[in-house]
């Protein structure tokens, strides 16, 4: 009984470690990448309004400045990855033990990269649901200039901030209200997450010499490594994350095919990956922060324990 107690706390520390390394992580991630995001959000949902990435930059700069044009949405950003990478990671090292279990092997370091991808996409299924309702109020904020032209002209001095917004989606809407699109962001985060952690895990263990584990390759392949996940996470899953804007900013309230195959017809394949050059930019520093602070939090607080 005594050694059963002892395991279950040492998964509860383990646990709570990966929780707060992810958040910390997440909230880094966003400071890194906001501008970026946000030009990306814009040019998923209001092509038409902007001649590329250039163009919707300097167009919300000059517009809106800095904190009210391209960090627009930057709070519930930050609620939004903490609440996702907090769980992500979490749940993340769960999963690598379920997945360790399931292929017979004692340690979840001993992993393939492709058990390590499939623990990953499991863990996306965890942090989309609480993922899904702070990146909607997200994407509204970021494209609320020009939802005032195209979709809620009325409402618009209702929805300014990020409290303001969620009390209007509530009296509105519901709760449903907050997961529309939720959806498209399973089909987007679980494959998605296959790739992100599947080709991280997977560059840990080309950048370690011989004799390294992949815990000892130092801060910068660390940043490579993250940054190699966050480009295969974005260009295999992108056109989903076109359709989850449209659906969420627009209110649109067809489901993800209908939506997908709508935007294929009037606007053309590309379509689906207008807005993908900023999300791969603002990626590579993104994603390079978020595992540089996860792995050197959870390696701190390892020490302190």
């Amino acid at each position: 009984m005594h050694g059963g107690d002892t395991g279950n706390n040492i998964n509860f520390v383990e646990g709570l470690i990966d929780f707060l390394a992810g958040s910390l992580g997440g909230a880094a991630q966003v400071y890194v990448s906001q501008p970026l995001d946000t030009v990306k959000v814009k040019l998923q949902t209001f092509p038409e309004k902007y001649k590329g990435m250039l163009d919707c930059f300097v167009s919300t700069y000059r517009r809106d400045g800095v904190m009210r044009g391209l960090y627009a949405g930057s709070v519930p950003a930050v609620f939004a990855n903490v609440a996702e990478n907090s769980v992500l990671f979490a749940a993340y090292g769960g999963c690598q033990k379920f997945v360790s279990y399931l292929v017979g092997k004692e340690l979840a370091s001993d992993l393939t990269t492709t058990e390590n991808a499939c623990a990953g996409s499991l863990a996306a299924c965890f942090s989309t649901l609480t993922l899904c309702p702070t990146e909607l109020i997200k994407c509204k904020l970021q494209a609320l200039r020009e939802m005032k032209h195209f979709v809620e002209p009325t409402q618009t001095a209702d929805i300014r901030t990020p409290w303001t917004l969620t009390r209007y989606i509530w009296r509105t809407e519901g709760i449903k209200g907050f997961y529309r699109g939720l959806g498209s962001t399973f089909v987007r985060e679980m494959p998605g997450y296959f790739f992100f952690f599947g080709s991280y895990e997977g560059t840990r263990e080309l950048l370690r010499k011989e004799g390294q584990t992949k815990e000892e390759i130092g801060p910068f392949r660390t940043m490579v490594a993250g940054a190699v996940g966050g480009v295969c996470l974005w260009t295999s899953t992108f056109p989903a994350d076109v359709i989850k804007s449209r659906i969420q900013v627009k209110n649109l309230n067809e489901g993800m095919f209908t939506v997908g195959a709508d935007i294929v017809r009037r606007e053309g394949v590309l379509a689906l990956y207008r807005g993908l050059l900023p999300s791969v930019l603002r990626t590579i520093p993104a994603t390079a922060t978020l595992f540089v602070v996860y792995e050197y939090t959870k390696k701190a607080l390892h020490g302190a324990m």
